[in-house]
């Protein structure tokens, strides 16, 4: 495993700016890029020296993990957006390789997110239709700002035989991403996209193995996890991502309360992820009316594992809260990152901070514009 530090000078008292081991990656400080998508890649999924200069600005800010958006990481049905990039072949994977260089120049770490969008899809290049555990559409329409339009179609319902190699294919994009020179993977099983509509009790109606119980419904996310263990979990981290909340429906939550959330953290931890990255709406408030517990906490209680924490984290009082709370190990920022790109310099220094982005950051689409690499 990697030892990629930050070359700052840190305040000793500052939660957000001490050390922490994610899944045997070093990092200097707390803060990481929370993952978001960005739609900039070639048609054909290939970033580009736009990505390039784009990440590595976070991390010449001071970022000390950087995580990416959502990569496609097959040409079946993973696909969820024009433009998204891939890592599902080796010529994606070589357009990844200087991405991270540019990354770990600045001593930066980097995580490869790896996400099947299934009945979320807006558009694939490689299959026409999207795919689903059941024939149930997601709630909400399409988003404008990455090329989608009207309610989202009904899925057709996966195949005992399709569910296997939708697990290989996440485990040789791993392959991929180790071979491309990322520091971890984070599988994507948050926001509605694949792996948690196995997880949603609407969405999934199977009466197999992957339906019913949420034992059952956390199977594809946890078999998930252990494949891409076995590819390449000795030599980089391995965690997932989960939320409650959808792209298309905020809302959501767990019918079962912490009762959900006990057997869904503590199959990830058995099955052996290195972490777990949750994200919220709002990551201090708590995740069920019938309990005080944020999902961060519930996620720290139940798999013991080390946690990220995502959701309207960029104000530092909320930060710090964060991670003084033990609720979690590193605070993931997307708003007040994209906001200002040196929000963690910004922080360490006590200069004033940003909350918003700049109007037409992710509009009319959420592509990086030209004036984000000048900053």
């Amino acid at each position: 495993m990697n030892d990629l530090t930050q070359h700052h000078g840190a305040a000793a008292d500052d939660p957000l700016f001490t050390p922490v081991d994610i899944g045997g990656v070093n990092l200097q400080n707390r803060t990481a890029l929370a993952p978001m998508t960005r739609i900039s890649a070639t048609e054909g999924g290939l970033v580009t020296d736009r990505n390039a200069r784009y990440y590595a600005g976070f991390a010449r800010g001071g970022f000390a993990l950087v995580i990416t958006e959502g990569i496609y990481p097959d040409t079946e049905y993973s696909q969820g957006y024009l433009y998204q990039p891939g890592l599902a072949t080796p010529a994606q994977a070589e357009a990844w390789r200087p991405v991270v260089e540019a990354v770990h120049d600045e001593g930066t770490a980097m995580f490869a997110q790896l996400m099947h969008a299934g009945a979320q899809s807006q558009s694939n290049r490689y299959r026409p239709g999207t795919v689903g555990p059941s024939a149930v559409a997601p709630r909400g329409e399409q988003l404008a700002h990455f090329r989608g339009s009207g309610p989202f179609p009904t899925p057709r319902a996966l195949s005992a035989r399709e569910i296997v190699d939708i697990r290989r294919g996440f485990a040789d994009s791993a392959r991929l991403a180790l071979a491309a020179g990322f520091d971890g993977v984070e599988v994507h099983g948050a926001n509605g996209y694949l792996l948690d509509q196995f997880l949603t009790d609407y969405l999934n109606q199977r009466e197999d193995g992957y339906g019913g119980s949420v034992e059952n419904r956390v199977r594809l996310a946890a078999e998930v996890v252990d494949e891409v263990l076995q590819a390449v979990g000795s030599e980089i981290a391995v965690g997932i991502r989960i939320s409650q909340s959808k792209v298309s429906d905020y809302h959501h939550r767990w019918a079962g309360g912490a009762e959900d959330a006990e057997v869904i953290f503590s199959t990830l931890a058995d099955i052996g992820a290195h972490f777990v990255h949750t994200t919220e709406y709002r990551a201090l408030e708590p995740a069920f009316p019938t309990g005080p517990m944020t999902l961060a906490e519930l996620a720290k209680k139940f798999s013991g594992l080390p946690v990220i924490v995502n959701g309207n984290l960029q104000e530092t009082q909320s930060a710090r809260e964060a991670l003084t709370t033990g609720a979690a190990d590193v605070v993931a920022i997307g708003r007040g990152a994209l906001a200002q790109r040196d929000w963690p310099r910004r922080v360490r220094e006590g200069l004033d901070i940003a909350t918003d982005p700049q109007v037409g950051t992710l509009a009319p689409l959420a592509d990086i514009k030209d004036w984000e690499l000048s900053l």
